[in-house]
């Protein structure tokens, strides 16, 4: 069991589901990544920590980077987020394609900053 799942399965089993699918879209972008715990989050590292996520009691929260929250501001207008952070509500389906696309955008960003 890997750190991340070892997370999910002490999850509610209400968000278990999406926090899975969370993770799988993840996994599929980042095949090379490791995965881990940091800041007690799920944390995909490849180079350096790439994105984390985690579940809180009224939102999914997704930490790609203040680069990645500039590059998909007009796609992120409907949800709060901050500098680095993205808020997903818990009653909404997770935005996966939207997901995905933060998510090869900061693999691009290692592969660029590691000359990979």
């Amino acid at each position: 069991m890997t750190p991340i799942e070892a997370y999910i399965a002490n999850t509610p089993q209400a968000y278990q589901s999406q926090l899975i699918a969370l993770q799988q879209t993840i996994a599929t972008v980042l095949p090379e990544a490791q995965e881990q715990l940091k800041y007690q989050m799920p944390t995909f590292y490849w180079h350096e920590n790439v994105i984390h996520f985690a579940l809180f009691k009224h939102h999914f929260g997704l930490y790609p980077t203040p680069s990645a929250i500039e590059a998909f501001h007009d796609q992120l207008v409907t949800y709060k987020t901050s500098k680095g952070a993205i808020q997903f509500p818990l009653d909404q389906p997770l935005p996966l394609e939207l997901i995905t696309a933060i998510t090869e955008f900061r693999r691009h960003e290692i592969i660029v900053k590691y000359d990979l």
